[in-house]
Formats: C-alpha cells, sequence, structure tokens
C-alpha cells in the first residue's frame, strides 16, 4: 500500500512511518519542520527515517498549495501534523491555523486521491476535558485551544464519513512517552534534567494527577491496526492507550528508579487547562481492533532512558 504520514519526523508520527514501512508498505513521509521545539530533534528523527529509505517531503499544510506537485495514488492517509500540547507560547491562532485550516486543506487533498481506503485522524484524550475516562460515546468537554481545535479537526474529518464522500476514523491518544518525546514533555524534561543533577519544573498539585502514561510502541500497533479494517473503522472515533493509571508522582520515581538518583523538584504555579486524569476506556479499542497494550511504565521509560543517552 502506499500511505501519507503528516507530521511524520514528530514523536508518534516517526514512530508510525517506520512501522509502516517495516511492514512492506511504500511511505511518503510529510512536515514542515515547524520550530515549535529544537528543529535538531527533528532532524534526528528525518535521519532515522531516511536512513530506512523513506521519502520525506517538506511542506506546510497551512500552505492551501501544498498539494501541488503530490500524486494522488495514495491507498491511506495518517495524519499527525499539529500545533501540539498545551503551551502558553501558543496563541488560539497557532491552534486554529495549524489544528483545523490545516486538516481542511490535507481533506481537500485527501478527496482527489481516487484509489484512498482510509483517512485516519490523529487525535487526543484532550477533547474529553480535564478529566479523560470516559467512553467514546461521551460528549466532549474540551477545556483548553488545543483540546477544542482538535475536536474541530477530528469533525471536519468524520465529516466526510457522514457524508458518504470518504472512509475515516479518529484515533484519541492518551499521554504516549518513549523514544522520540518531544523536548518539552514530561519524561524527556525529568531525563534531561535528572542527568544533569537540575531541578525539574513541577505545576504545583501536579504531582497527584493520574495519567494512562502509553508507550509509543503500544500507541503504534493501535494505529496501524486500522489498515484492511475501513469498513470497521469507518465514522468511528476510538481511544488509544492503557488502562493502568499512574500519578505523575510515580512517574517521577520511575525516571529516578532507571537513572539511580534522586530528581530534584521545584514547585511552579498551576498551567491553566492541564488535565487531572487521563484514564483510557479502549473496550472499543479491543472490540473492533484487537487492541492490548502490555508495556509496563518501568520497561517505557528504560528505553525513553537508553534513547535519550544514546542521542544525547
Amino acid at each position: 500500500m502506499k500511505i501519507l504520514v503528516t507530521g511524520a519526523v514528530g514523536f508518534i508520527g516517526s514512530h508510525t512511518a517506520e512501522r509502516l514501512h517495516n511492514l512492506g508498505h511504500e511511505v511518503v513521509a510529510l512536515d514542515c519542520f515547524s520550530d515549535y521545539y529544537n528543529v535538531d530533534l527533528k532532524h534526528l528523527n528525518a535521519k532515522a527515517l531516511t536512513d530506512k529509505g523513506i521519502t520525506i517531503l517538506k511542506k506546510n499544510l497551512c500552505d492551501s498549495n501544498f498539494a501541488e506537485d503530490l500524486p494522488t495514488d495514495f491507498n491511506y492517509i495518517f495524519h499527525f501534523a499539529a500545533q501540539p500540547g498545551i503551551s502558553q507560547t501558543s496563541t488560539f491562532e497557532d491552534y486554529l491555523t495549524n489544528n483545523v485550516i490545516a486538516t481542511k486543506h490535507l481533506i481537500d487533498f485527501a478527496m482527489s486521491c481516487s484509489s484512498l481506503k482510509l483517512f485516519t485522524n490523529i487525535s487526543t484524550s484532550s477533547v474529553y476535558g480535564l478529566v479523560a475516562t470516559f467512553t467514546e460515546d461521551e460528549a466532549p468537554k474540551p477545556a483548553s485551544y488545543y483540546g477544542v481545535t482538535k475536536l474541530a479537526g477530528e469533525q471536519l474529518v468524520l465529516q466526510k464519513s457522514r457524508e458518504n464522500q470518504m472512509k475515516s476514523c479518529s484515533l484519541r491518544l492518551y499521554s504516549v512517552i518513549g523514544p522520540r518525546e518531544r523536548p518539552e514533555k514530561m519524561y524527556t524534561k525529568l531525563i534531561s534534567l535528572g542527568l544533569q543533577g537540575k531541578p525539574f519544573p513541577l505545576f504545583e498539585g501536579s504531582d497527584k494527577h493520574l495519567r494512562s502514561f502509553t508507550y509509543v510502541g503500544d500507541i503504534v500497533d493501535g494505529i496501524v491496526s486500522v489498515i484492511g479494517k475501513e469498513d470497521v473503522v469507518n465514522g468511528e472515533t476510538i481511544n488509544l492507550g492503557t488502562e493502568v493509571e499512574h500519578t505523575t508522582k510515580e512517574g517521577i520515581e520511575a525516571v529516578e528508579q532507571v537513572l539511580g538518583d534522586t530528581i530534584k523538584i521545584n514547585v511552579i504555579p498551576k498551567r491553566p487547562g492541564d488535565q487531572s486524569r487521563t484514564k483510557a476506556n479502549i473496550d472499543k479499542a479491543r472490540k473492533l481492533l484487537n487492541y492490548n497494550p502490555k508495556t509496563t511504565l518501568l520497561e517505557a521509560v528504560q528505553k525513553q532512558v537508553e534513547w535519550y543517552k544514546a542521542n544525547f
């Protein structure tokens, strides 16, 4: 199959592009190499892909003419490209442009792909709001610009299924961790600062937050499993993550255990819009995709520390 992966040199997108290639598919990787975080990490991820023979195209979905020279014979599209996370440095316009308008541009392109079997949108548990423990049937209540715009992008994609114009689905991911995690995310920052003996900035009260910390390999298992199941997943939203909950404090302790050292903590003011609890309800994923994440928190942290030490 010929597959387009957007946001393909980011954290989860790069792992997915790599897995699809390993499964024997022809992968075209698309990314704009945004400077939202250190572009050196994206180039590191890109090298891992190009070393495997994966074609990478530098394109920005925010440009309405991004697809002028793109082939239209794709069988699957996996859409990761987005303005990520809850950031006080990102404006509403950043989220709107990258998560809604860019998605609409990609949908318009997808409609020109006559061989397209499925458009898979990558969404987030943030669409549920401050507490994300629900089934996919519950009404989303996003509490951040990120969650609001990711939900809007999701609905633009699923609209095409409702109109029988294109088969699509949206996968809502929960607290993904592992090698290549973005530098501002919790575990990369914990590992980096822990190795340097510097204090970790902990948002006030967040040590008690509960999370479905899910290893990226387990997430990718679920993502690629939609291939061949386009009739089953068409029009569906599906949670992907682990049902096992850990507090942020337990996450810090896991990193300390792997590093063999105590990490200093610097408590800073709360961050608005941050979720207090995420627990993936994956009954639907089990039923439709035979999804079964198995990697423990400690195993995931060990793999991430190994990757960090090998690259930094």
